[in-house]
C-alpha cells in the first residue's frame, strides 16, 4: 500500500505538466472547464498516531485527489460537479464518492438559487477546505476543519438561496441561507471512532439546515461573518460484544460560528470560534448494549492564524488552534482538551505546484468518538499527552 500511494502521488504531480491548459473548450457551443487536483502526504510523530496513520512510524498513507466540470450554460445559469477520492489512514480507504453537483441560476447579484449536492457555508473554509492550493496550511486547524469529518460536513442534498447586497459606503453583505441532507461518509471518523467503542455504525445521516453571513467591510482587507446551522442525526449501529441495536437520535445539535479575516499588504490574518450544543437519546449506553438515556455534550473549538507571503514562492504561517469536547468539565484534563500550534512554511514550485512543510506541537489527547485526530483504536498503547509531529504535504492544481 505505501508503494502505491508514493506512485500514485509521483504520477498525479506530474500530470498538470503534461495536461496543462487542454480542459477548456466548448461542447456544442457551451463552454467546457474541467479542473483536478491532488495531494500526497507524509507525516511522523514522535507518540501518538494522528488521523488513523501509523504516524508513529511515519506515514505516506495520505493521499488525495479529484476532478470537476462546469459550465455556463446561459449568463445566468451554471452547473458543475465534483469527484473526489481520498486514503488517509483508514479513513476514505479509495473510495471514490461525488463531492458536489448542482445547477446554480443567478437572479440578480442580490438573489440566486443552488440545487444538487451543494457545498455547505459554514465559518471561514468550509466550502473551499476541499481546495489544498488556496490554504497556507498542509493540515487545516483540527479543531474546526476535521480531516475525518470532512466527507459529513462539505456539503448537503438540497438547496440554497443567496446573494450580495451593497451597502455603498458601509461595504457589502454576502448571504447563503440552506437546508436539505447531510451525506453519510461511512468511511470516515464517525464509523472508525465507534468502531474503536466496540459499535459497528450501519447507518448515518438526518437533515442540515442553515445560514452563513459575511460583511465586507469598506476598510479594505476586513472581513466579519456569522454561521449557524442545525442538525438531526440519527446513527444505528450494532454493539460487537452481543449483537445488540445501538442508536443515536437527535435532540438537539446546533452549532453558531463567528469568524473573521484582515489583510494588509502581504499579511494576512485569520480567526474563527464555534460551539457546538448537542443532546441526544442513546440505547445501547452501557456495556450490556440494553440501557437508553440522553446526554449532552457542549463543544468549543477555534484559531487565530497569521501567514505572510515573504516572496512569489515562499509564505510563511502559523496558527494556534483549540478544541474542548466538554465544556463544563475540567479543561487541564487532557482528554477533555487538544491545543495545536502549528508553524507552516509553503513552497510554491510552479503556477500549479506547491509544497508544506509543518510542524505541530499538540498538547492533549481526545480519544474515542470526538473525531479530531486521535482514536484509541489507533493507539493500543494508550494516548499520551503531548505530541510532536512533523507534516510534509505536496499538492497541484490545474
Amino acid at each position: 500500500m505505501k508503494t502505491r500511494t508514493i506512485i500514485l502521488g509521483a504520477v498525479l504531480s506530474a500530470l498538470p505538466g503534461l495536461l496543462h491548459a487542454q480542459f477548456d473548450f466548448k461542447l456544442d457551443g457551451l463552454p467546457v472547464q474541467i479542473h483536478s487536483f491532488a495531494s500526497q502526504g507524509f507525516a511522523y510523530s514522535n507518540d501518538n498516531n494522528f488521523l488513523t496513520m501509523k504516524t508513529s512510524s511515519g506515514s505516506f498513507a495520505m493521499t488525495d485527489a479529484g476532478a470537476n466540470i462546469s459550465s455556463q450554460i446561459t449568463d445566468k445559469f451554471r452547473v458543475g460537479a465534483q469527484f473526489y477520492i481520498r486514503n488517509v489512514g483508514a479513513i476514505g480507504n479509495w473510495e471514490p464518492q461525488l463531492d458536489w453537483a448542482s445547477g446554480d441560476y443567478r437572479f440578480k447579484d442580490w438573489f440566486g438559487i443552488r440545487a444538487g449536492k451543494v457545498k455547505t457555508a459554514l465559518g471561514l473554509y468550509n466550502d473551499t477546505q476541499d481546495m489544498e492550493f488556496l490554504q497556507t496550511w498542509a493540515l487545516m486547524p483540527q479543531s474546526t476543519y476535521p480531516v475525518d469529518l470532512r466527507g459529513n460536513t462539505i456539503a448537503h442534498v438540497g438547496g440554497d438561496i443567496y446573494g450580495n447586497i451593497s451597502m455603498k459606503k458601509a461595504g457589502s453583505l454576502a448571504y447563503t441561507v440552506y437546508g436539505g441532507q447531510r451525506p453519510s461518509d461511512m468511511q470516515g471518523g464517525i464509523t472508525f471512532g465507534l468502531l474503536g467503542a466496540g459499535i459497528r455504525l450501519d447507518s448515518y445521516g438526518g437533515t442540515a439546515m442553515g445560514a452563513d453571513l459575511r460583511w465586507n467591510a469598506p476598510l479594505k482587507g476586513l472581513m466579519a461573518g456569522a454561521s449557524y446551522i442545525d442538525l438531526n442525526v440519527s446513527e444505528k449501529g450494532t454493539r460487537l460484544s452481543n449483537n445488540l441495536p445501538y442508536t443515536v437520535d437527535t435532540n438537539k445539535d446546533h452549532t453558531p460560528v463567528f469568524y473573521a479575516e484582515y489583510s494588509i499588504g502581504n499579511l494576512r490574518l485569520d480567526g474563527e470560534y464555534r460551539r457546538e450544543i448537542q443532546v441526544v437519546d442513546k440505547t445501547g449506553l452501557g456495556k450490556t448494549g440494553t440501557g437508553v438515556g440522553t446526554t449532552g455534550l457542549d463543544e468549543r473549538s477555534g484559531f487565530l492564524s497569521a501567514a505572510y507571503r515573504v516572496s512569489k514562492w515562499l509564505e510563511l504561517g502559523t496558527y494556534h488552534s483549540r478544541f474542548y469536547p466538554n465544556w463544563p468539565l475540567i479543561h487541564s484534563v487532557p482528554a477533555n482538551h487538544l491545543f495545536d500550534q502549528a508553524v507552516t512554511a509553503r513552497f510554491d514550485l510552479t503556477s500549479y505546484l506547491d509544497l508544506k512543510v509543518e510542524g505541530h506541537f499538540l498538547d492533549g489527547a481526545v480519544g474515542t468518538n470526538y473525531y479530531h485526530g486521535f482514536y484509541s483504536i489507533g493507539n493500543p498503547q494508550g494516548l499520551q499527552s503531548m505530541t510532536n509531529m512533523l507534516v510534509i504535504r505536496m499538492g497541484f492544481h490545474m
